[in-house]
């Protein structure tokens, strides 16, 4: 039986690599755009080329350029931040996931594609708007009125988990996630202090486990 092809938006990070197994079990023919977007954490992308190749999904790695960006992710003035405040954080980068899952629907136009998939969830949309359900409902509707031929199903298996959650799917799924990265500095070790890592740290530590990526 001939697979179905799929995009998905793939960092590298925690939540793409458990939602890249994910699309792995559902039996689709998986296509993984990994983006270069001036990020600070330049480290992301060698882990997602790392995955993907143990994964063996084939990956395409995007360069984007968003100069006008003011995200402490990719402004070298800016520091990112060790804490969240409940508001949206200065590691937004303005219409990110709008622009990268525009990338993925001409993507998967050119290629029959008839779905996309992406690791937002419950954890992310609080501060990040663009992570949000009811967003990537109405973008699903918008690039399906912007689009020939067949339809294109946004897929989000993630949305309403947390970390904790993510993590307990993933080692079901074998997901090595020793080889993920999800801090937002690109040091040798994560930073252990940015929101990204005390989201992951905790997830890990709640479930009685400890975050492959710390130094024993």
């Amino acid at each position: 039986m001939k697979k179905e092809k799929a995009i998905i938006l793939f960092s590298g990070g925690l939540d793409s690599a458990t939602t890249l197994f994910l699309a792995k079990r559902r039996n689709f023919l998986i296509k993984a755009l990994i983006f270069d977007y001036g990020q600070k954490h330049k480290k992301e992308i060698k882990a997602a080329v790392k995955i993907a190749e143990i994964a063996k999904v084939d990956y395409r790695v995007v360069a984007v350029k968003i100069p006008w960006s003011k995200s402490s992710l990719t402004n070298k003035a800016k520091k990112v931040p060790e804490s969240f405040s409940g508001k949206i954080p200065s590691t937004y980068v303005s219409g990110r996931n709008i622009i990268f899952l525009s990338y993925a629907a001409s993507f998967a136009e050119s290629i029959g594609a008839k779905a996309i998939f992406i690791g937002a969830h419950t954890q992310d949309y609080s501060g990040y708007p663009d992570c949000r359900k009811n967003f990537l409902e109405k973008f699903n509707q918008a690039i399906n009125l912007g689009i020939v031929g067949k339809r294109i199903k946004l897929h989000y298996p993630l949305i309403d988990k947390n970390k904790k959650e993510i993590i307990q799917v993933g080692l079901k799924l074998g997901v090595p996630f020793k080889y993920t990265w999800s801090c937002y500095n690109g040091e040798r070790y994560p930073c252990q202090k940015c929101d990204s890592c005390r989201f992951r740290i905790n997830g890990f530590n709640q479930l009685g486990l400890k975050d492959p990526l710390l130094k024993s």
